[in-house]
Order: structure tokens, then sequence, then C-alpha cells
């Protein structure tokens, strides 16, 4: 496909089927509309889909007119791929149903435009739940086709593992199903493949009976970090896949002291059971609060946004073994961060891993747990700063096996190549060849079609 340069693009001649959703500069939501989580763009249009029809003519205006086009769904990533300068922007929020179509098998179809907050609202009359993102406003659809390490995980394996069908828009404008038994390598793609093989406009989920959970956070002064690391290691090793947890290592804020605390999600309503696997986290130190209890699964998820102006620098390794080696390095990451760097450590095994490394294009099965970190700089930031706040992680991210795509938002060729292992790569670049040739479908985590 030919990209025609920003130099000399004339405004886009948009169609009948388009103008009545089109937003563009002038329109009084142009600001919202062109921006996401990362920042903001200036596309020549964004199109408020709202049907699959309008998806697939959104593709093709891109296409005919060699323009970029982004995919956006809740508009989370931390590259901004849900934007871009002077192209086509699909925003499916408008695709954002949310429906019980089989009670008996859980069965849900959900719009990818639709919002985790949304879901879990929907669900939670029905008893059920879907183990999902951590906060109200990521998108289903992103979240989704590249993982989903929601508070469940360990108990119901990532939300793509929960994916039995998908409504997928091609490139060259077919909307097809895609699932065990229909197009099956293209359901192999979308559950991991985050977007490049197609336009998913709606999944089908196999929800939990799940309305309660116990949940909340246990805090810890940070006296001795390492201790933490490993007392929380030895105690999620031997505690049950009902429970998931994280551990977040925060620097002191403002106002708000630096701590140590891990959030526990106990996937269902028994509170005796949950104590009794929460009892050796708690029993890691003296707590400095706690807030673990009953309360819906709803109210779980919650909302964060960085503060206007600042640029968050994410990275995440995954580890088959949270060996003392790496624990050091998250101890030393920490220690060093007092000018804001931010380290976490969700701990996964279970569910996740009883799952074949070549079922889906989520390649990265037998893993122990995944380590993130962050740091933040002004938005404005020039490069040497970036790397200055950058280069400390790197200790963490080479010892790990891989990398998650939902916590990934520094700068560098290899996240391709950290994401996906060598054979679920090359499978995948044969899927893209078969339905996104011209890799049309690039602005994202992209993989080029074989």
């Amino acid at each position: 496909m030919t990209v025609t340069p920003a130099a000399t693009r004339a405004p886009l001649a948009l169609g009948e089927d388009l103008a009545p959703i089109a937003v563009r500069d002038g329109h009084a939501d142009y600001p919202t509309a062109r921006a996401t989580y990362a920042g903001s763009g200036s596309p020549d249009v964004v199109l408020r889909a709202t049907t699959p029809q309008h998806v697939a003519a959104g593709i093709r205006l891109a296409v005919d007119t060699g323009r970029p086009l982004s995919i956006r769904s809740g508009g989370h990533n931390a590259f901004g791929y849900g934007t871009n300068d002077g192209g086509v922007v699909v925003d499916l929020s408008g695709i954002a149903d949310v429906e019980v179509i089989d009670a008996e098998a859980r069965l849900v179809r959900v719009g990818a435009g639709a919002t985790w907050g949304a879901v879990a609202a929907a669900l939670a009359p029905h008893g059920l739940a879907l183990t999902s993102g951590d906060t109200t406003s990521v998108g289903v659809g992103g979240l989704a086709l590249s993982g989903g390490m929601g508070w469940m995980v360990r108990k119901h394996g990532l939300t793509l593992d929960l994916v039995r069908a998908a409504d997928v828009v091609t490139v060259d404008g077919r909307v097809l199903r895609a699932s065990a038994d229909e197009h099956p390598d293209l359901f192999w793609a979308v559950r991991g493949g985050g977007g490049n093989v197609g336009v998913v406009t709606h999944l089908e989920l196999e929800a939990a009976p799940v309305s309660q959970v116990v949940a909340g956070m246990v805090t810890f002064a940070p006296d001795d970090v390492p201790g933490l690391l490993r007392g929380y290691r030895e105690a999620m090793r031997a505690a049950p896949e009902e429970l998931t947890t994280a551990m977040l290592l925060m620097p002191g804020f403002a106002e708000w002291p630096a701590a140590v605390s891990v959030f526990c999600c106990w996937a269902g309503d028994d509170e005796e059971a949950a104590a009794a696997a929460i009892a050796p986290i708690r029993a890691l130190a003296e707590p400095t609060a706690d807030t673990v209890a009953l309360q819906p699964y709803a109210d779980i998820l919650e909302e964060a946004h960085p503060p206007p102006g600042v640029r968050g620098l994410v990275s995440n390794a995954l580890f088959d073994d949270l060996d003392d080696r790496v624990l050091d390095a998250i101890a030393e990451r920490y220690a060093a961060g007092s000018g804001g760097a931010v380290v976490f450590v969700r701990w996964l095994s279970g569910a996740l891993n009883r799952v074949p490394a070549d079922a889906t294009a989520w390649g990265h099965r037998g893993i122990e747990a995944l380590v993130a970190h962050a740091g933040f700089v002004p938005v404005d930031a020039d490069d040497a700063t970036v790397e200055a706040v950058v280069a400390p992680g790197r200790a963490i991210d080479a010892l790990g096996v891989g990398a998650y795509a939902g916590f990934l938002g520094i700068p560098g060729d290899e996240a391709v190549t950290r994401i996906y292992p060598p054979e679920t790569l090359d499978r995948l670049r044969r899927v893209k060849r078969d339905y996104d040739p011209d890799n049309v479908l690039r602005l994202n985590f992209n993989v080029e079609p074989a």
C-alpha cells in the first residue's frame, strides 16, 4: 500500500455512508475524538462506527487514499496507536453492546468498543463476571485480543482464553465469524495477535459464575523490600488458584509515603477460604493498612490516568521462574526509583498455563509471574531524559522470557519479538499474509506479513 506524504494530503472526501459518523477538525467533539490515553493526534477524520459495515467502509477509505489507519477500542495503548496524524481513525466505542446469549453456558456477546467497567456492571445482575483489565475504561477489543491478565486470571485464565468466537472485518471488506469451526486460522490469530489480522467488532466469551469477590489491598512499610519479595513469592507458590495477587512497590509521591502493597482477589464469596489463602500475605510483615473485604466484582475495577503533561514509560517481562536474581533486580530497580519509578509483580501460573502454547497467538505458557516497571517524564522529554528513566529497568527485562503487550510502552524495535515466541510469530506472519498481505493494519505492535 502506498502512503500519501503528509505535506501533500488534501481533506478526504466522504461518501454519504461515512459523513454522518465523521468527526473532523472544527467539530465540537474533535479534541476528545482525536485523543487517546497516551496523547492526541491530528487525524483527518475520526469515524464513530456503530456497525461492521462502517468499519469496512473506514478501512476502504484509508486503503483507497493511502492514509494511515488507526483502530481504537478504549485507546489505552501506551504508544497512542489509536490515533494518528492526517489519517483515518475507526473508533469502535459505539459498538459497545453487552448481551447474555446463553445463560446456561454463561456465554456473553460483547462489542469490542465496550469498556470493562461497563461489561462488569452489565453482567453483575446475571451473577456473571469476566476476568479482564484492571481499570474501568480499558477497551474490550484491545485487551481481549492481546491478553487480559485480570483479577481472576489464575482461576479462569487470560481473557483471550475465554473467547469462543469473534466477528472480524477483514481489510478486503468481508465480515467473518471466527471460531474453532469457522476460519480456525483467523480464530487462532485474533486471540493474541492484537488486531494484526482484522478488526474485531464483537466477541463471544465464556463468563464465570461470580458476583462477589473477596478483594482489597494489604499494605506494608518498605523497610525490607527483598524480604517482602521473597516472602511473597513463597506465599504465592503455595496459594490456591482462586487467589490472584499483584505486589505493587511504590515510591513516595507528594503527600503519599513509599509503600509496598499486595492487591488480593479471591475469585468467589467464600470469606473463610479467602482469609486462609490471604493469611500468608498478611504475615509477610505488620500491615500498615488492610482493605480486603467482600465486595461486588464490578467494584474492584478502578480508574487511573497519568497526570496531565506526564508520559509513562512502561516495560515488563514474563518469567517462568521468579528466582532470586529476578527478585534482586526488582529490589535494585525500586531502590533506584526514588524519582518516581514504580514496580509491580503480578503472580500468574494456574489456568493460563494449562492452555497449550500453540492453541492461541499468545505463545507464552508456563509463566509464573509478570514484572512491570514504569518511570515518568514530561510529555516533551528529550531522548536523553527518556533513556535515563528507561535504562535501569533493562536489568529486569533481560532476565525474562518475553513480554506482555498490555504493559509495554517504551521505545525500541524489539517489542514484537519479545511479545511473540519465534514459532508463534512465524505462524502469525503466515496468517497475516492471508488476511492482510499489504499490512494495512500496521499501527499496532506490528507483525509484518510473511
